[in-house]
């Protein structure tokens, strides 16, 4: 117990005078998410909306497929990654295995299901409820989309946290890909892995709550912006 205690005390100052080694860590695992969430939006939020809205063959299959792919393992992913990056796959000439690109690579594959889906439903919503008005406009399917995402873009905020709290949780397609390279491709979930693996508990528990403070700002953050969008539209509807 008094070494549990020891622990604690130990990574909560490791904490308040900002370690270098946990500060380096932290900064690397925000920049690999947010830039991996980002990418994923951008490919996300349009393919979403469309297949919500636009009229193809295999447009339920397409919606059917989204949705099963937000549970896609994160291993398999690694590892279609890692396959594709290797010096046998189709890019290994590019050199990116064990490097933050190929990180950033296996969260996007992992994040942009999520944001493409979650958006899919945030869209079919705003057309059953503006979609006889915008037709009535002149407005098509395809012309609606921009106006729907931007209507409904705080929504979609909530979507884009999602998608990052996603991606800094991951781990096992991270290290797959990534090999947990200290100063280059270590991040808070590969680190907490290993150095819980060689009884360094300070650093493992520093970096434990730091995640789990990052966890609870985004889930916090996401719920302000539902119930500030909320709010509006019940006043709408008491008036």
């Amino acid at each position: 117990m008094q070494d549990f205690t020891a622990a604690f005390e130990a990574a909560f100052t490791m904490i308040v005078t900002f370690d270098p080694d946990l500060v380096e860590i932290v900064l690397r695992s925000l920049r690999i998410s947010l830039l991996a969430v980002t990418i994923a939006g951008a490919l996300g939020l349009p393919l979403g909306a469309a297949v919500a809205l636009l009229r193809f063959p295999g447009q339920r299959a397409a919606g059917v497929l989204l949705s099963a792919l937000m549970g896609l393992p994160p291993v398999v992913v690694g590892l279609l990654v890692y396959l594709a990056l290797s010096r046998s796959g189709p890019f290994g000439a590019l050199g990116l295995l064990f490097t933050p690109t190929a990180m950033v690579i296996a969260q996007v594959v992992l994040i942009t299901p999520i944001v493409a889906a979650l958006t899919r439903q945030v869209v079919e919503d705003l057309w059953g409820e503006y979609g006889e008005q915008l037709s009535s406009l002149g407005s098509s399917r395809a012309r609606a989309i921009p106006t729907l995402l931007w209507d409904g873009r705080f929504a979609l905020v909530t979507v884009m946290l999602a998608g990052f709290g996603r991606a800094s949780a991951e781990v096992g397609a991270v290290m797959i890909v990534g090999g947990n390279i200290d100063h280059v491709t270590r991040v808070m979930t590969t680190a907490i892995a290993l150095e819980t693996s060689k009884g360094d508990l300070p650093l493992a528990l520093g970096l434990g709550i730091v995640l789990m403070l990052l966890a609870l700002a985004v889930n916090g953050l996401a719920f302000l912006i539902r119930d500030a969008t909320r709010a509006p539209a019940a006043q709408e509807a008491a008036a």
